[in-house]
């Protein structure tokens, strides 16, 4: 390999991040919207399904009840939960009237655990917005008005945001950056699906969702994507298919979630979402979901590939030439995830790592596509549509 074809040949692993880099920069935050209530703020329901949740559910709860928004209810609608978390939810209940706990009944053939929580907190909700928030969030107090606002803003049926993802260990650091640059070159800013006429290419974040009551009822409530594994995307493009709005936005100072503690969480859950979940609507058509499989491998394979011809050519295996190729797309790399990881709020060094996190998404990937259909997730098994 010659030194200028060597050069030419690192475009496709410099040019993708770029653009990626490019289209992320198309968002907007919830910080541009006012935090204040709105005078005349309509009553939101804010449901919080939850199995067995007992490390999370009081600090979500107690989040959310601290609002700066007059008028609030809160369901912790408790999915057949048996370490305790229905417990602690009722305890906070017994000093603040506005939130109230209730348990779902069996779970019907044909739902996600999820969906039927969720289902049956809109049931009992009061409210004319229903916010649906995971057990393992943070809000932020001004969280609340300023979707609300941002949702009326946008003249929305359905609002979502992306919040900061907390990472507190080394496997959390070196594999969760890697899924949340895949969504970002799959789906761009927050302004590229809050525009989209495209259904394959809309998308929410499941941690929060604000929708206006009318419009869940219209659309069949979470009866619509009872057997998706990743419901809110499914929701997401469902609205948009529909011809209603939908609109995303960054909420870093008002969000935060801890969806994984362990690396075997981080397996199980990426690995419940990331094929069962993206086939059916990441890429969209027959074509799409046959192409799913080698996007899913060819991505990690993609980025190891630079790492294993440096440390060949290294050793004198391969020539000179391919030692200047990779050398160049690995330095590159390097600097690209040390700009993720300062964005991400998290040492710079972290991006030292990213072959690891490559070779894990690679695991993740070949698991999840060997189980197909089937999800397996808080002792319990469905077969995603």
């Amino acid at each position: 390999m010659a030194v200028v074809p060597a050069l030419l040949w690192t475009l496709p692993w410099i040019v993708p991040p770029i653009v990626a880099f490019i289209r992320a920069l198309d968002s907007r935050s919830l910080d541009e919207i006012s935090p204040e209530a709105p005078l005349d703020s309509p009553l939101v329901s804010v449901i919080v399904p939850a199995r067995n949740e007992r490390r999370n559910i009081e600090r979500c709860l107690r989040s959310v009840l601290a609002a700066r928004y007059p008028r609030l209810e809160v369901l912790m609608i408790d999915d057949r939960s048996d370490d305790g978390t229905a417990d602690i939810a009722r305890a906070i209940a017994r000093d603040d009237g506005r939130l109230r706990v209730i348990v779902a009944s069996e779970l019907p053939i044909g739902w996600f655990g999820k969906q039927w929580a969720c289902a049956t907190g809109a049931r009992a909700a009061r409210g004319d917005l229903l916010l649906f928030t995971d057990a393992d969030t943070w809000h932020a107090p001004d969280l609340l008005p300023r979707a609300v606002n941002a949702l009326r803003a946008r003249v929305a049926d359905l609002l979502s945001v992306a919040g900061r993802q907390e990472m507190h260990g080394f496997w959390e650091r070196v594999v969760q950056p890697q899924f949340f640059a895949l969504l970002s070159i799959r789906y761009g800013g927050t302004e590229h699906v809050s525009r989209t006429k495209r259904a394959v290419d809309a998308i929410a974040n499941g941690q929060f969702i604000l929708v206006r009551r009318q419009a869940y009822d219209a659309m069949g409530g979470h009866e619509r994507v009872r057997d998706r594994v990743a419901e809110d995307l499914a929701m997401a493009q469902e609205y948009v298919r529909s011809g209603r709005r939908i609109a995303l936005l960054m909420a870093e100072h008002q969000l935060s979630t801890h969806m994984y503690a362990s690396l075997r969480e981080l397996i199980a859950g990426w690995r419940k979402n990331i094929y069962a979940g993206g086939r059916t609507a990441a890429l969209g058509g027959p074509v799409g979901r046959a192409l799913y499989p080698a996007f899913l491998l060819g991505i990690p394979i993609f980025g190891l590939v630079p790492v294993a011809v440096v440390v060949l050519a290294a050793l004198g295996v391969l020539s000179g030439a391919w030692l200047l190729w990779s050398a160049v797309v690995v330095a590159f790399t390097l600097v690209a995830w040390m700009l993720v990881y300062r964005v991400m709020r998290e040492s710079p060094a972290y991006a030292l790592a990213y072959p690891l996190g490559l070779v894990v998404l690679l695991v993740i990937a070949g698991g999840a596509i060997r189980r197909g259909q089937r999800v397996e997730w808080k002792a319990r098994s469905y077969v995603s549509r």
